[in-house]
């Protein structure tokens, strides 16, 4: 379908001219020569561009400006004036122009104005469309279930989610923590802003610092550009700060300094440019135990937990597996072009009945797993891990010594890892490879061969 114009122009010659410039291009052109007449027109027509000179008989350009954008606050409009008059040209952007042309028009000139402001157009609405599609994949019903344990947590989370207030998340690893900070971000007043997650523990040490904060060139060896930290790049929107309590003591200080004062410093800059930030921060970790034992900072604990939501494992929602099996299984089949339309019965109890060591991501993990294993249509119990379908009783033996999340870790890792990679059980964890090799070496759990 083609762009429609509509010239509004008094003086004949000029205005037939542009009409022939424009069809000429594949426009569909109407022109009147008065904005009366103009106005008259937009009340049953749109149009992608309206083109009106500023001198016109009666109701003047800038004044037809006005009302259309009454109407229309998105309308193209571009002005036309014989005045080199800066005053002219300003007072016409002022009042919503997108551009103007002086006279005498050049046709290449108005033209090129037409189809920037055209694809402009186009960019804005593909925005929109996108912003549109973000917000349906972070709304409420992106969490999965109706248990109990998930009403409760969502009922919280709709409390909280348009406050300014900073949120701690809680949760054993691979509970779906980013999923509700996004969750939170995108149904906030923020939502247009940037949300920026950052795992504290996948990025060395050495670096976070400069990952966080950016620096200025010649700050270290290797500086040979400036460079804008993430927080500055959050700046008006969101911030997820992922184990968090995997942050080094001295960081932690020159963050909550940066939380206080809502100045960014980069890395060897004396100069700060004031940001506003609100914090998600989420960790598996006993924050509270880890103050006790100057691990953490107790100032940032409080900074940070103005609000704390306790994310339930999948132990405590087990009504809600079977949902979840079903949202993975369609998410994956399409992604995959598989043909498994379905899970057996028997093997549906068996993934219910497990204990879910890695929650969510785990679960998802099997799913992904079985999807690609399935000889026929059918998830069947044969497609399932081995460590699934004994049903071990790990996590109760776990819970039943009461475990430190260290030494749950440790155990958790010793269990598993002769049915599962290194890779599996990090994400299981919710770490790195880099930080299983570290817990590893720090405990001397040898590598399964």
């Amino acid at each position: 379908m083609p762009k429609s114009l509509l010239i509004v122009e008094d003086e004949e010659t000029l205005r037939e001219s542009m009409k022939r410039i424009f069809s000429k291009e594949g426009y569909a052109v109407e022109a009147v020569e008065s904005a009366e007449k103009g106005l008259s027109l937009l009340e049953s027509n749109l149009y992608d561009v309206i083109i009106s000179d500023i001198i016109l008989p009666g109701m003047d350009g800038i004044e037809m400006l006005t009302k259309v954008r009454e109407q229309l606050p998105d309308q193209i409009f571009i002005v036309v004036t014989a005045y080199a008059s800066l005053d002219t040209s300003v007072k016409a952007l002022r009042a919503g122009a997108y551009d103007y042309i002086m006279k005498p028009i050049i046709h290449e000139e108005i033209k090129q104005v037409v189809r920037n402001a055209l694809k402009q157009k186009s960019l804005q609405v593909e925005n929109i469309l996108l912003k549109r599609e973000i917000a349906k994949e972070h709304d409420f019903s992106t969490i999965i279930g109706e248990s109990v344990a998930i009403r409760t947590i969502l009922a919280e989370v709709k409390k909280v989610t348009d406050t300014r207030s900073n949120v701690l998340l809680l949760g054993e690893t691979g509970t779906g923590k980013e999923l509700f900070a996004r969750v939170i971000h995108h149904n906030s007043s923020r939502r247009d802003m940037p949300f920026v997650p950052i795992n504290c523990s996948a990025i060395p040490e050495n670096l976070l610092e400069t990952e966080l904060f950016g620096h200025v060139r010649g700050a270290f060896t290797g500086a040979v550009a400036s460079k804008k930290g993430l927080l500055e790049e959050a700046d008006g929107g969101t911030v997820f700060l992922d184990e968090i309590g995997d942050m080094s003591l001295p960081l932690q200080a020159k963050l909550l300094r940066v939380i206080e004062d809502q100045v960014i410093r980069p890395v060897g800059s004396t100069k700060g440019t004031k940001i506003d930030i609100r914090y998600i921060t989420a960790t598996n970790r006993d924050l509270r135990a880890a103050v006790r034992e100057n691990a953490f900072r107790e100032d940032l604990y409080y900074r940070i937990n103005v609000i704390s939501l306790q994310i339930p494992p999948l132990r405590d929602r087990k009504d809600d597996i079977r949902n979840l099996v079903t949202h993975y299984l369609n998410k994956y089949v399409q992604e995959m072009g598989k043909q498994v339309k379905d899970i057996a019965p028997q093997a549906l109890d068996v993934m219910v009945n497990y204990p879910w060591p890695g929650n969510v991501r785990e679960l998802q993990n099997v799913v992904e797993r079985a999807i690609l294993i399935a000889e026929g249509d059918t998830i069947t119990v044969e497609c399932l891990p081995e460590g699934v379908k004994a049903g071990d009783g790990f996590q109760q033996t776990v819970s039943d010594r009461k475990l430190t999340i260290e030494d749950y870790t440790k155990a958790f890792i010793q269990r598993y890892q002769v049915q599962h990679n290194e890779q599996q059980i990090a994400d299981m964890l919710g770490i790195t490879r880099k930080s299983l090799w570290e817990k590893r070496k720090k405990w001397g759990i040898p590598r399964e061969r």
